[in-house]
């Protein structure tokens, strides 16, 4: 079994290849890692990484495209307006058109 630093690696990797812009989901990684019952891992992963500014975050969400996440981040609002300067819309907390904005790295990564 890998080590939990080893599997955040791998997370921060595919994380890192999120583009602009685009979104995927914490279940969307662990499948994509072969380790499908591991997103609240991803999660975890995600929460670690806010002092490295390379990984990109707020670009993770949960599989219904809500900012489950956001009170990881700095400030009231920081997820958000981060992606919304992506040109992510965003009302109630919840990604619109998340299908449309949708990142799967099985689709782009293999």
């Amino acid at each position: 079994m890998e080590t939990s630093g080893n599997f955040f690696e791998k997370v921060y990797k595919v994380a890192k290849q999120i583009p602009f812009g685009r979104v995927t989901s914490y279940g969307a990684i662990a499948r994509y890692l072969g380790t499908a019952k591991s997103a609240r891992m991803v999660g975890w992963a995600m929460n670690a990484s806010h002092n490295n500014a390379d990984i990109p975050a707020h670009r993770v969400v949960n599989r219904n495209g809500l900012l489950t996440g956001k009170f990881h981040f700095d400030g009231t609002n920081l997820m958000q307006q981060l992606l919304e300067s992506e040109g992510i819309v965003i009302k109630e907390n919840q990604i619109q058109n998340f299908q449309a904005v949708f990142w799967d790295p099985f689709k782009e990564l293999l």
